[in-house]
């Protein structure tokens, strides 16, 4: 499929104009990035490490700080590159590519989390059966489909904006390249784009909402008729974790890809953005570490095994 375009790049305008404030930005979100890769990377390795960790919820959660990884990875850096340089233009190739990303990797990663809430359902509500019902065949059945759904939502978005013609003006104004933006540019009508981009993420957002919902009504139903205290506090704290993380990212990138034209502001869009391309990434493995026994205590030990390797 041919992609009609009479501009060879776009252009990125970025959070700030100011040279003073875009290095302050730079250093910020230079902290950001980096702890986001190491407090991801940390997980991944911790799990790896304790075999008490091998079990689905830990299989998930590793996998989602993969996705956090190569989100992060995939706007960050160009961002990073921006603040430095004055022309803060991209290839409109690599542009769309990144479009693509992103939209896979966000997609991923929510029906991650609805998996996510269905091993915490299993785990709560039928816990004599619970080994056999999320066993490694069903883990890596439900990671295969929240990598398809991801890829069918990015395909779904991405091939209608081959069909647009760009002939200018050729600023994004964003710090990346993501799709309602991307839209603003075309010379040519996006009528099929929007009516895609609507219908998608009603879809696709209700498919992998529908199953937290569900899991987490049964959850709380099976936690009110415990009779230990004890029971109830063990059980929903086993669940806090995955619920901020749910919350943190379901508010910000559903209004954002969901709310109608009319509402849209760069600094809104931008700041939305942020909130689930830079900063959860970031704080998925922090509220997992903190709010989590099994996940300190590995880390603990992980740590003073290498305190013992260096000394």
């Amino acid at each position: 499929m041919e992609f009609q375009t009479n501009i060879t790049v776009f252009i990125l305008t970025g959070l700030s104009h100011d040279p003073h404030l875009q290095i302050l930005l730079f250093l910020v979100f230079l902290v950001i990035y980096l702890i986001t890769l190491m407090g991801n990377m940390m997980i991944i390795l911790v799990i790896r490490a304790d075999p008490q960790l091998h079990n689905p919820m830990y299989f998930f959660l590793s996998h989602l700080s993969f996705v956090d990884i190569c989100y992060s990875s995939v706007v960050v850096p160009q961002m990073l590159v921006n603040f430095l340089v004055q022309h803060k233009t991209i290839l409109v190739n690599v542009c769309l590519t990144q479009m693509f990303f992103i939209l896979l990797l966000a997609v991923t990663e929510i029906f991650i989390l609805s998996a996510m809430a269905y091993d915490r359902y299993a785990a709560i509500c039928h816990p004599l059966h619970y080994t056999v019902t999320i066993n490694k065949r069903v883990c890596n059945l439900l990671l295969g489909c929240s990598w398809t759904m991801g890829l069918i939502y990015s395909l779904v978005n991405t091939v209608p904006v081959l069909k647009l013609h760009f002939c200018g003006p050729n600023e994004i104004k964003h710090f990346s390249c993501e799709l309602p933006p991307l839209l603003q540019l075309s010379c040519t009508g996006t009528s099929t784009n929007t009516i895609a981009r609507l219908s998608s993420a009603v879809i696709f957002g209700f498919s992998s909402f529908l199953p937290i919902l569900v899991s987490y009504t049964f959850i709380i139903s099976t936690i009110l008729r415990m009779s230990s205290v004890e029971g109830r506090r063990k059980a929903f704290s086993t669940c806090s974790s995955h619920l901020i993380v749910v919350g943190l990212l379901y508010m910000t990138a559903l209004f954002q890809y969901m709310k109608p034209s009319s509402v849209s502001s760069p600094v809104l869009d931008e700041l939305f953005s942020i909130q689930y391309t830079i900063l959860t990434p970031m704080l998925n493995p922090i509220i997992y570490s903190l709010k989590n026994k099994e996940m300190k205590r590995a880390l603990t030990k992980l740590l003073r095994k290498i305190s013992v390797c260096l000394k």
